[in-house]
């Protein structure tokens, strides 16, 4: 016998390392990221519910901003009106009388009259976002400058969280958030 083969017997056998993951490891992996996953998912539900609500509470913003302009662009008095009804919450821009535009079941805007819508926002029963308002119309008028009356127009999330976009007389808009505030809104 040589010596290297000598040496051979004497070392013991050395075990190969195992690659790959074995079926507990791969189990006890899924089962944390699983619990993850179901914690995570009501954070994600709330963040979208949120984005709906200041997208629509961006939107009322940007359309009472709009009818101001307009109406001293086409220098006439332009409405806001609002309606929270059993086909849904909606708000329509247009000429003519206060009740003159309606809403109607498939959120449309429906005008009498004269009256012409300029533009309307239909939120649907069961949808992300509900509107509210404490006055049925604003009209803004291009001669003073003003409207009438103030409002507080209230747009309210699944989970309940809200923003309120309030108007003051000369047609501006501050926007808050009841308790408990959405962070980043002032508390109304």
């Amino acid at each position: 016998m040589n010596h290297h083969q000598a040496l051979r017997r004497q070392q013991p056998l050395q075990r190969r390392t195992q690659t790959g993951v074995t079926l507990v490891e791969t189990t006890v992996v899924t089962s944390v990221l699983a619990v993850l996953t179901s914690l995570a998912v009501p954070s994600f539900d709330g963040a979208i519910q949120r984005r709906h609500l200041e997208g629509a509470a961006a939107q009322l913003e940007t359309d009472i901003h709009y009818t101001r302009t307009m109406a001293v662009a086409r220098n006439a008095p332009l409405r806001i009106s609002f309606e929270d009804g059993a086909g849904g919450s909606c708000y329509v821009i247009h000429t003519g009388a206060a009740k003159q535009c309606i809403c109607n079941a498939v959120g449309t805007a429906a005008c009498q009259g004269e009256a012409q819508a300029v533009r309307s926002v239909h939120f649907a029963v069961g949808g992300p976002v509900s509107l509210k308002a404490n006055s049925q119309s604003v009209l803004l008028d291009p001669a003073t400058g003003t409207n009438t009356p103030t409002a507080t127009v209230k747009l309210t999330a699944h989970n309940g969280a809200a923003i309120h976009q309030i108007i003051n007389i000369m047609g501006r808009v501050r926007s808050c958030s009841p308790a408990p505030a959405l962070s980043g809104y002032v508390a109304c």
